[in-house]
């Protein structure tokens, strides 16, 4: 990797850390249920992620930048399983187990439809 790609990929990673930060905390006050605001920023990332990997062209660089940079900053896979362990000690085992499913399925779902529409987009 060249310096010329790494500041802007640490740049787009600082900036995504702090976009999901916001992102998550306006969700969490308007729906304060444990989960939503990563839940949220997960399959908002998920969706920007295949829309951006979708869209034919882009040169690397771009995809490191954006795909890596700030939208692996902007999705949270740490709070995700943090959540999803504070919901299994507290004796929560088959909602954790049909949330993390469904997440998981719709994160999939998400990135699909992005991708789908970048290349009809594109």
């Amino acid at each position: 990797m060249t310096l010329a790609v790494f500041v802007p990929l640490v740049a787009a990673g600082a900036l995504g850390a702090v976009a999901r930060a916001w992102v998550a905390a306006a969700i969490r006050r308007r729906w304060p249920r444990r989960g939503v605001g990563t839940l949220a920023v997960n399959l908002a990332g998920a969706f920007l992620l295949g829309l951006w990997v979708g869209l034919p062209g882009l040169p690397t660089a771009w995809l490191e930048v954006v795909g890596t940079g700030f939208l692996g900053a902007f999705t949270t896979f740490s709070t995700w399983m943090v959540e999803a362990t504070a919901g299994w000690r507290g004796g929560r085992r088959g909602s954790v187990i049909l949330e993390l499913g469904a997440a998981l399925g719709a994160g999939v779902a998400s990135a699909a439809l992005g991708f789908v529409l970048g290349r009809v987009w594109g």
